[in-house]
């Protein structure tokens, strides 16, 4: 992992945040490489233990969400409480209206989950 080009990037957090380093290292790479998400700023949840990666995904014209987004990696074998989405929500400045879950798996895998604040209406 050392070796990685994002590992120059991601280096200080993957030491403060061991336990949750394999999954910050997928998703900054799948954010990054695959997706092409731009201005990217990794934020530090001290309240939750790891970090998180804020970025803008790139737009197109059916686009409805915000281009900027917070994502907070976890793994799969992790477990998630409405307490540690609620810390998550208060650690970032400004407060997000919603963040996404980024769940990794063993075999690489990953799943985004959007997470609003309270209750809110579904799309129509």
């Amino acid at each position: 992992m050392q070796n990685h080009p994002s590992y120059a990037v991601l280096g200080q957090v993957l030491a403060k945040y061991p336990a949750s380093g394999g999954a910050l290292f997928q998703v900054y790479n799948d954010l990054t490489l695959a997706q092409r998400w731009s201005d990217i700023q990794i934020l530090d949840l001290t309240a939750c233990g790891r970090a998180a990666i804020k970025g803008k995904r790139p737009t197109t014209d059916t686009d409805q969400g915000p281009s900027t987004c917070v994502v907070v990696p976890c793994s799969l074998s992790e477990s998630i409480s409405t307490s540690w989405l609620r810390a998550a929500f208060t650690s970032l400045e400004p407060s997000p209206t919603e963040i996404y879950v980024a769940i990794t798996t063993e075999d690489t895998s990953t799943v985004y989950y959007k997470i609003s604040q309270g209750i809110v209406k579904p799309p129509v």
